[in-house]
Parts: structure tokens; sequence; C-alpha cells
């Protein structure tokens, strides 16, 4: 999907104030935050009501982006890194090597990431780094479609919302890379028998 510049330059000023951005990605509408701003990571959980013991997925522009913070890239998750459908709707778990090297990420043993196809926020991630984004809705309620639906959920509002109009709402194929073999999930945009080519996957 195409972005303009004024979008991927608001996006990345509003992250990098500390702000909370939401915008259509290539799956559904996000909540976005840098992890360098905690109060903004904070907000997300606020504003979706989101339980605390429930981590925030990782979006990165390519694989590179995760070894600073201590992250380990098995064999699994480089096979499916190179397949077709990265970047595009799958999200990997993956551990550390020893522990995380950032403090964002004290007391987890493993991340959720996902190299998006979407050019708006592959732009921004290629300037803010490692963000924290999640799905745009009230906790345990389903994605709306638009923002118009969506902010009403929510308990405040987005610091900016990037209105991308209707998106067709299809979440990202979780894939466990940590076991053997891997597990899916939950199954979304990328089917299981899509993926068989490239790993054994139960």
């Amino acid at each position: 999907m195409s972005a303009n510049q004024k979008q991927i330059d608001d996006m990345v000023a509003c992250l990098e104030q500390g702000g909370v951005v939401m915008a259509p990605t290539d799956t559904v509408y996000g909540l976005a935050a840098s992890a360098k701003h905690p109060a903004a990571v904070d907000r997300i959980y606020e504003l979706k009501q989101r339980p605390r013991h429930m981590n925030l997925p990782i979006m990165v522009a390519s694989l590179d982006d995760l070894l600073p913070l201590g992250v380990e890239i098995n064999d699994t998750a480089r096979q499916l890194a190179a397949s077709p459908f990265v970047p595009g709707a799958i999200t990997l778990v993956v551990g550390f090597k020893d522990k995380p090297l950032v403090p964002w990420l004290d007391g987890r043993d493993e991340i959720a990431f996902r190299i998006p196809q979407h050019d708006l926020f592959l732009a921004a991630l290629r300037r803010t780094g490692p963000l924290l984004v999640t799905s745009a809705n009230k906790s345990g309620i389903d994605v709306a479609t638009a923002p118009d639906n969506i902010l009403p959920q929510l308990h405040g509002t987005p610091d900016l919302v990037i209105d991308g109009g209707a998106i067709d709402v299809i979440p990202s194929t979780l894939i466990n890379c940590r076991t053997d073999p891997p597990q899916a999930l939950r199954i979304g945009a990328v089917a299981v028998d899509q993926l068989k080519p490239y790993i054994s996957i139960y």
C-alpha cells in the first residue's frame, strides 16, 4: 500500500516526540509507539484497555533491526523471513540469544515480530527503528475496518490518526519459531499449507 511523504514525516515526528499513532497496516489498523518513550507504550495499553501482562508485538524494517535487541534468529525464522511472505502478514515468535540487550524488553523471554508489507510503516520503521505495534481495537473486541468505527472503542484518542479509509481486516498468521517443529498459533492471512514448502509445521 502506498503512502505519501507527508504522512511518513508526520508519523515519524509524532513517534519521536513520544506520541501514539493509529494508522493502517497491510493487515489491520494498528496503534504504534516508540519503545524509547515508555509513557507512549503505557498509553497504548490505556487506549486498548489491554492487560499489562500481555506483551506488545514489534515491527521492524529488517531482521538486522533485531540484532541490537539480543534476539536470536534461528533457522526457522530465517527460512520464513526469506520466503515470499516476508515482508507481509506473518508474525514470528523468537527468543533471545542470552537475554534482552535493551531495557524495554527486560523480563521477556520471547518477542513476536513482523516486517509489514506497507509503504507507510516500512518507511517509518527505517527512520525510527523497531516500534511496538498492536491492533487498534479495545482489548477483546474484533478490529474494525475504518477509523470512524475504531476510535469510539478506544479509551482516549491517539495523538495522530492516519485515515487510510476502510481496509480489509485480516490478522497476520502467527508462527512460534521456538518449538521444533514450529507451531501455528494463529491462522490469518497466510495459510499453513502455503508455508509448508519452507518449513515443517504443525
